[in-house]
C-alpha cells in the first residue's frame, strides 16, 4: 500500500507511479493525438488501449514488487538495528546487487558488534580499575581514619564523666555504623571475595547482604561446582546479579527474589526472578537494563529480560564457559 500521509514515499511507489504515468501518457497520445490524416481513435480502440494500459501497469507491478521487497525489508532492519542485540542479520536470498547489499549489511553488523564488544571490554576494565582504586581508598584511607577516630573516642571515654561517657558512646556507635557502611560500599565497588573464594561464594554473600539491607528475602539456588570461567566473565555475572537485585528492590515491589546460578558443560546461566509487579504491559529500557545488555555483549553472552513465570520480571544471562566462545 502507499506510504501513510506525512511519511516519505517509498522507492517502489516512486518508481511504480513514474512508470504508470509514462505508460498512461503514451496511451493518451495514441488514443487522442492524430497521426497524419487518421482521425482520433474510436471508442472500441480506446477501450482496447485502456485494457492494454491496465495490463501493462499490472505487469509492471508484478515485475517490480519482488525486486523492491528485499530492499524494504533491509531498510526496516537497518532502522531497527541495535548493536546490543546480537544476531541481527538478514538472510542472503538474492543474487546481484540486492544480494550484495544483504551481505554488506551482515558484514557491517559483524564489524559493529566486534568493535562494540572491544570498546565495551575496554570501558569495563577501566571502570573496574577505577572502582578498585576508589574501594582501596575507602578501605585504606577513610576506613583507617575512622578506626583511628573510634580509638580516640574510647580513650576519651576512660577519663570522662558519666554524662560525657554517654555522649561519647553515642558518637562511637555513629562512627561504627559509618565504618560498616564504608566497608560495605568498598566491598560492593570491588568484591574481593570474588577473587578469593569464587563466583558462587561471592553471589551467596551478595544475596545475604542484599537481604539484610533491604529486608527482601532472597532464595538462592547456586551451583557450587561450575565450569571454568574467565575472570572477566565471572565479574560480568556478579555485576549483572548486583544490578538485577538492585532493580528489583527499586522498581518491583517484590516480597521475594530468586537468585539462581546453574550450568551445563558449555555454558553458565544466571537468573534473577522477582515476584513483583512486572512490566505493567511494557518492557522498560532504563540505564540498568541497558547496562546488563552491554555486559552480555562484552562476554559474548545471551541476555533475556522478560516477565517472570509467576509475575514480576526475570533477568536471564547465559555465558559460554571458558574455551566455548
Amino acid at each position: 500500500m502507499p506510504a501513510p500521509t506525512g511519511a516519505p514515499m517509498s522507492l517502489f511507489w516512486r518508481s511504480f507511479l513514474a512508470n504508470a504515468a509514462i505508460l498512461t501518457a503514451g496511451i493518451l497520445v495514441l488514443a487522442f493525438a492524430p497521426i497524419g490524416v487518421r482521425p482520433h481513435a474510436r471508442l472500441p480502440e480506446i477501450i482496447d488501449l485502456l485494457i492494454a494500459l491496465v495490463l501493462m501497469i499490472a505487469v509492471n507491478w508484478l515485475i517490480a514488487r519482488p525486486l523492491f521487497r528485499p530492499l524494504e525489508r533491509l531498510a526496516r532492519r537497518m532502522q531497527e538495528a541495535d548493536v546490543l542485540l546480537a544476531g541481527q542479520r538478514v538472510p542472503v536470498e538474492h543474487s546481484g546487487e540486492v544480494g550484495a547489499l544483504e551481505r554488506s549489511f551482515n558484514t557491517m553488523m559483524d564489524r559493529l558488534e566486534t568493535e562494540r564488544r572491544r570498546s565495551g571490554a575496554r570501558a569495563l576494565r577501566a571502570q573496574e580499575q577505577e572502582r578498585e582504586r576508589i574501594s582501596r581508598g575507602l578501605h585504606d584511607e577513610v576506613g583507617q581514619t575512622m578506626t583511628g577516630v573510634l580509638f580516640q573516642l574510647k580513650r576519651l571515654a576512660q577519663n570522662a564523666t558519666p554524662e560525657q561517657r554517654a555522649v561519647l558512646a553515642e558518637a562511637q556507635q555513629t562512627v561504627k555504623t559509618s565504618l560498616d557502611e564504608v566497608r560495605r560500599i568498598a566491598q560492593e565497588l570491588r568484591p574481593e571475595i570474588l577473587d578469593h573464594l569464587g563466583l558462587a561464594s561471592a553471589l551467596a554473600g551478595l544475596a545475604r547482604g542484599f537481604a539484610a539491607r533491604t529486608g527482601i528475602p532472597v532464595r538462592r539456588e547456586i551451583a557450587m561446582e561450575l565450569p571454568r570461567l574467565d575472570p572477566e566473565v565471572e565479574l560480568v555475572l556478579y555485576r549483572v546479579a548486583q544490578e538485577g537485585l538492585t532493580n528489583a528492590a527499586r522498581h518491583s515491589e517484590a516480597s521475594e527474589i530468586l537468585l539462581a546460578l546453574d550450568h551445563d558443560p558449555d555454558s553458565v546461566v544466571l537468573r534473577i526472578v522477582d515476584n513483583g509487579r512486572g512490566f505493567d504491559g511494557r518492557r522498560p529500557e532504563g540505564g540498568g537494563l541497558r547496562g546488563i545488555r552491554e555486559r552480555a555483549l562484552i562476554v559474548g553472552g545471551a541476555e533475556e529480560i522478560k516477565p517472570g513465570p509467576g509475575g514480576g520480571v526475570e533477568v536471564r544471562l547465559e555465558v559460554p564457559a571458558a574455551g566455548r566462545t
